[in-house]
Order: structure tokens, then sequence, then C-alpha cells
């Protein structure tokens, strides 16, 4: 697969506690340097980094992120205020404990409030995989498909793992309604964004892909 295509699927992702606006400049600029999908970064950027990339760039940030738990009314201002800001597309991450509790019903209303309150965004539902059953991963295809949300998503990177091949095939075995999925956590070579492309990922949350190019000088 062409690097550059490779390239298209990547969210260039940058969610340390510790990030600051020289490092979140410097990925938005290898964002358009490399024409990734977009940055991934802290909402608390999002104004900043909207002025500084104009439309050279589509800017994601994250809701509820890492822990799921906020109120749903927490998540939609949270949304809404990211969208205000200049934020493209939205990663939000699901009430874990809910799906433990089988509240289905809780979560398919918080994420279409959530989408209303991306105001024709994109949506992408963080369901962290590495703390779920495969029944439970299941249920979440099931449910996400049902709702007005664009992608489902793997993980936050911040819990116990990231993305497997084998999350990403269970998942592209149980989607429809043309739900997509992006894979994320861990994405650490060339060979495995392809793998997980081949297995039906549309988007790769990951900062190592574009570290590759740059240190190989692959374009």
């Amino acid at each position: 697969m062409d690097i550059k295509e490779i390239l298209s699927f990547v969210d260039h992702t940058l969610l340390s506690q510790s990030a600051t606006w020289e490092q979140i400049k410097a990925i938005c600029d290898d964002g358009i340097k490399y024409s990734t999908a977009s940055v991934c970064i802290p909402a608390s950027y999002v104004k900043q980094a909207k002025a500084y990339v104009g439309d050279k760039l589509p800017i994601c940030t994250v809701i509820g992120f890492p822990n799921g738990y906020s109120t749903t009314a927490v998540k939609c201002f949270e949304t809404a205020d990211a969208v205000k800001n200049g934020a493209d597309e939205i990663d939000m991450v699901i009430n874990i404990g809910w799906l433990k509790d089988k509240k289905y019903d809780l979560i398919l209303d918080e994420i279409n409030q959530i989408k209303s309150a991306c105001n024709g965004k994109l949506l992408k539902v963080i369901i962290e995989t590495c703390l779920l059953t495969d029944d439970e991963k299941i249920e979440m295809c099931r449910i996400v498909s049902k709702s007005q949300a664009d992608y489902i998503k793997t993980s936050t990177g911040f819990s116990t793992a990231g993305a497997t091949f084998g999350d990403i095939d269970l998942m592209a075995k149980n989607v429809d309604n043309n739900l997509k999925i992006k894979a994320a956590g861990g994405i650490s070579s060339i060979e495995d964004a392809e793998k997980y492309i081949a297995l039906g990922a549309s988007r790769l949350g990951t900062s190592r892909i574009v570290k590759i190019v740059k240190e190989n000088n692959l374009l």
C-alpha cells in the first residue's frame, strides 16, 4: 500500500496531559505536510489550532476523555464548546459502566445527544475494547450502528491496551448501516497500519506512523 494512502487514514494524535502549544503546532505542521486525515488534540488547544491551520487540516478532539463517566450533559457541553471553537471531528468515550450494567438505551441516547451537539460534524464513539468482553464489543457494534454516529473506535490509548487485529476483525463483522471503524492505540508500524486497513479500519489513531515516515525519509 502506498505510504501517502496510509497517511490519509491517520488521525495524527497528541493527547498527552503535558502537551504544549509548541508540540501541538508541530503535529499540525506534520499533519499538513503529510496530508493526514486530521490531527487529534486536547480540547483546550482546538481554537488555537484551528486558527493556525485554517482549512488546511481537520481538527479532531476528544470528549469525556479518557474515562467516559461524565454526565451526558457535560459531554454535550464539551462537544458544543469544541465545535464552536472549530473542531471538525469529535471522538467521545462511552460510559463503560452503563455497558456493564446493560443500560443500552442510555448509551444510545447519549451518543445521539452528543451527535446532535456536533452540529453536523463527524462523531466517533470510543468503546475501550480492552475493558470489554467480546459479547460487549458486539453489543456496542449494534448500538453504535443504530445511532447517528459516524465511526466506532477501539480505544483511548490511556487504558490497559489499545487496538488489536482481532477487535477490528470482530467489529468489521458486526457493524452495519455504513458505520466506519477507527483503530487506535499501539499502532506502531507501517505493516500494522496496512493490516488494520485491510481488516476494515477507515481511520487510524496514532502518532507513530508520521514519526516513522519522518525518521526514515519515506516521503
